[in-house]
């Protein structure tokens, strides 16, 4: 047998291992290679020893953390401490028609053995000795407006949930109103729980009850048992030593919840509010917001020290009756209950601007900035004269004519206006590159091939007049119309386009075409002018928030507030029981503007909301009741926005109206009111429409109403269109014609001339169209906001069915 095959090799020599660099110091690539990847934050560190921070640095640099954590923990609770701090705000509210509110106070109260007489509703203010705090109760029913007016200046939201029933409609609506204004800590309780039987079906309920809370609140651990003793004095630790979380924006300002009113005995003399400053320290400049009744201004800000048993045996002798600590009053720089800027603000050329456009005449529809095909040749280039070469502009102005020969070579053409193809857009019949063609005549055949006759159409007959009058009588939904043919109208043919298109514009982009705010001067409010322009609108409100850092009086001070010129009439719709609160006013404030709110419409609305419908919003402390004007967000460089007819369910828009400004993103609400019928006749007060963010106020955000004339295809030879039913008289199609054509399967082109009588005419398109395609023209108007009034609870207030709509008054049908 063969031996077998052993194979050999040499020992590599070209692949030996370099040998380690020894040094008692790490090189850079070492360091790299130790920390694999990580990259710490220190940057500003330049050796490698002072990447590494020591044990005891480590140490102090906790310690410090820990201590600056103290310090704002101090800060935040620094208002509830002392014999004179203010009181914990607990607002009770119940989800289920069997909640008790003042039943659950007295189980509060009564685990650490307080006894005090808790009323139906209302204000309830308990010492509690055990944990150094007071705690003040607003005892609710199911009210809407007042759980949400006592959870914007609660500490504390404890909600009651049964054991027995399900939270209904209206349990659900106060849970969703109160956490979208803007929710403080929340606490939840069950009442009743010890009625249920047998005993081993309440850890279920318990658990079905927490489940449902947690779906609201992913935050809640616990749903604390109100029968429990034990569960009412850990509940009632929590309130006397949690730190609440607090609303943001209403930390921003200066705020109570009012004790007490004392009314004077005549108008002369000024309403009193008695409460504790909340927020930021409270200024006698600044206005006030008190509830629904509006704004105010103060006259003085007086200290009310409450007097407790100590302190009233050791100042028997002293009448504080005669002494009145004034703790502010208001100066110069106090702010004026005025909500437009004075008439004089308007200037002079704006003035003259308004009454030219006014009184001028249009010659032809607007496109972008300049009115094309007018009637006269004013607006047109100057037509070049025939000029020596080297003839300066003076000596060209003492040519009169051109009664001279043309065909020497010593002439040249002169434009004394400058070259205007730069920099100015082309005239739509200069054609594709902007130059206008060549007019067809003897010597110079049309471009266009030779299409056949037009015959003018004979009118329709009787049977099609009233099958077209009975399509436009149909009954349609508009929303589902707005969604299937959105901005679409139909001329109607007895109606001259060119009158009730008067204001509509065109645009070659919407998003980029530059609007011309001139021609809008005629048809603007008449306070459009007055109102409040913030063009710097980050730099203003950072100042104005700074500002209400410094001064006022303190957080935590229990204070008299003197009221001016407030109406005795509110005194009859003044309810103790129901709470009332005072919220100052950041400079500004109370001064309307243009207002932008992004609105995003609720899961639970399953309908379309038509704009300028009129709903309920409340935005911060103030209830207003408002028609907004619907548009798409989004930043546009020529700030155009498209406006929106209806806002369908899962879409959000900006919702705007004109009103008394708020500085800073404040969440807002938007209600609409409900009207009993026979078959629902006793419906929720209000339901819930969507939830929005206040923007940036401005009163240059150009709202574009669009609408869209279609036509159809009557003839097509190549690129060459006849169409009909765009229009119905040849002064329409000549008012138009400068406007860009444009087909839904992409194809653009021009009008070229007008056929016959009945609004026929011919078209160039960029391609061959489809004979199924419809060509369509877009037009675009600007819309005005609608002032906003201020919501009186009380009022009698219409019904959806009352609400003024946008009516179509220009005649037409909508398609």
């Amino acid at each position: 047998m063969a031996p077998s095959a052993q194979s050999h090799s040499h020992r590599s020599t070209t692949k030996g291992t370099q040998k380690g660099f020894k040094s008692r110091k790490a090189t850079k690539g070492a360091l790299k290679e130790i920390a694999k990847g990580k990259l710490a934050d220190l940057s500003h560190r330049k050796t490698p020893h002072q990447q590494m921070m020591s044990k005891f640095d480590r140490r102090n640099q906790n310690k410090q953390k820990q201590l600056n954590k103290h310090k704002e923990h101090l800060r935040e609770t620094n208002v509830f401490a002392g014999r004179d701090g203010a009181p914990r705000i607990v607002a009770v509210i119940p989800l289920c028609e069997d909640g008790d509110s003042a039943a659950a106070v007295r189980l509060l109260s009564g685990s650490l053995d307080i006894e005090a007489e808790v009323p139906e509703e209302g204000l309830l203010r308990t010492e509690i000795d055990r944990f150094k705090q007071k705690v003040q109760y607003i005892v609710l029913k199911r009210d809407l407006v007042a759980c949400l007016d006592a959870g914007r200046v609660a500490d504390f939201v404890i909600f009651i949930l049964s054991p027995d029933q399900d939270v209904d409609a209206l349990g659900e609506l106060i849970i969703r109103s109160v956490e979208s204004q803007g929710l403080s800590t929340l606490m939840t309780v069950v009442q009743g729980l010890d009625k249920v039987e047998p005993a081993k079906r309440r850890p279920q309920v318990l658990a079905s009850l927490k489940s449902y809370v947690t779906h609201f609140h992913p935050d809640q651990e616990k749903v604390h048992n109100l029968d429990s003793r034990q569960e009412c004095a850990n509940l009632m630790r929590s309130l006397c030593t949690t730190t609440p979380k607090g609303v943001r924006w209403r930390e921003d300002r200066s705020w109570m919840l009012v004790d007490d009113v004392q009314w004077p005995e005549n108008e002369q003399e000024n309403v009193v509010l008695t409460g504790v400053v909340r927020g930021k320290g409270l200024k006698a400049d600044r206005l006030v917001q008190v509830g629904d009744w509006g704004d105010f201004q103060i006259e003085k800000i007086t200290a009310a020290p409450l007097t407790s048993k100590k302190r009233r045996q050791d100042e028997m002798t002293v009448d504080e009756s005669d002494t009145e600590n004034v703790l502010d009053t208001p100066t110069e720089d106090q702010d004026d209950t005025a909500e437009l800027a004075p008439e004089a603000i308007m200037m002079d050329d704006d003035i003259d601007a308004t009454m030219s456009v006014a009184t001028s005449d249009k010659r032809g529809v607007l496109l972008d900035d300049h009115h094309y095909f007018s009637d006269d040749e004013t607006h047109l280039p100057v037509k070049p004269k025939r000029l020596p070469k080297g003839t300066s502009a003076y000596q060209a102005a003492w040519y009169l004519g051109d009664n001279f020969s043309d065909s020497g070579s010593d002439y040249e053409d002169v434009d004394e206006q400058g070259d205007l193809s730069m920099g100015k857009p082309a005239l739509p019949q200069d054609g594709v590159e902007g130059f206008a063609p060549r007019e067809p005549t003897e010597f110079a055949p049309t471009e266009y091939a030779k299409s056949e006759m037009f015959l003018d159409p004979t009118p329709d007959d009787e049977a099609e007049a009233e099958q077209l009058a009975a399509f436009r009588n149909r009954n349609v939904d508009e929303a589902e119309d707005d969604r299937e043919f959105p901005d679409e109208i139909e001329l109607h043919p007895h109606v001259l386009a060119r009158e009730r298109l008067l204001k509509y514009r065109g645009l070659k982009s919407l998003r980029e075409s530059h609007w011309e705010e001139a021609e809008d001067r005629a048809y603007e409010p008449e306070d459009w002018r007055r109102l409040l322009q913030v063009p710097d609108y980050k730099s203003t409100r950072s100042q104005v928030t700074r500002e209400a850092l410094i001064g006022g009086v303190p957080a935590g001070t229990r204070v008299h507030i003197h009221l001016r010129n407030v109406p005795t009439s509110l005194r009859s719709s003044y309810n103790p029981s129901r709470p009332l609160n005072l919220f100052s006013l950041l400079r500004h404030e109370h001064k309307r503007a243009v207002l932008n709110f992004n609105f995003t419409l609720s899961s639970d609305y399953t309908t379309a909301v038509k704009s300028k419908q009129e709903m309920i919003m409340q935005c911060g402390p103030r209830r207003f009741v408002i028609s907004p004007l619907f548009s798409q967000g989004g930043n546009t460089s020529n700030d155009v926005h498209k406006f929106d007819r209806f806002l369908h369910p899962g879409q959000s828009t900006v919702a705007t109206f004109v009103a008394p400004m708020t500085w800073g993103s404040v969440p807002t609400l938007f209600f609409k009111r409900n009207i009993a019928t026979e078959e629902n006749p006793s419906p929720l007060p209000l339901t819930l429409l969507g939830t929005g963010t206040s923007m940036a106020p401005s009163s240059s955000r150009v709202i574009a109403k669009r609408i869209i004339l279609t036509g159809h295809p009557y003839k097509i030879h190549k690129k060459l269109v006849t169409i009909r039913y765009m229009f119905f008289n040849r002064e329409d199609v000549e008012w138009f014609k400068a406007l860009q054509l444009w087909t839904k399967r992409g194809r653009s082109g021009f009008i070229k001339e007008s056929l016959g009588t009945h609004g026929y005419f011919k078209a160039t398109f960029d391609g061959k169209i489809n004979p199924q395609d419809s060509v369509g023209v877009s037009l675009y108007k600007r819309m005005w906001p609608r002032n906003a009034r201020v919501w009186n609870p009380e009022e009698v207030l219409a019904g959806e069915g009352d609400v003024v709509m946008e009516v179509d008054t220009e005649g037409g049908v909508a398609v």
